[in-house]
């Protein structure tokens, strides 16, 4: 697989796609578990806001994975799409050579 093609997905849709839809959880039950509220919780799920440390540190303890785990999804997609839309051109890299 060439890196450039791989396309990172969102936390939002990594968390439907493999807690909420397999198993019939809706989004006011996950909230609550997490303890945050279920608009907050829905624009995550909805890829309307990224996710933030303290919702990492909050689904490790509820469905899993390591902290850092949500958190390197979050940044993988982020450095994605950037990578799509910013421009470089005027960035010269400096020779360190002794």
């Amino acid at each position: 697989m060439n890196i450039s093609q791989f396309n990172p997905i969102h936390p939002g849709e990594f968390i439907k796609s493999t807690y909420l839809e397999p198993f019939d959880l809706g989004i006011n039950q996950l909230a609550s578990n997490l303890d945050v509220s279920p608009s907050t919780f829905a624009s995550l799920v909805n890829r309307q806001i990224k996710l933030h440390p303290d919702m990492a540190l909050r689904l490790s303890r509820v469905v899993g994975r390591s902290p850092e785990s949500w958190l390197l999804m979050q940044s993988n997609f982020d450095l994605h799409n950037e990578k799509k839309v910013i421009d470089l051109s005027e960035c010269q890299p400096i020779d360190f050579k002794l």
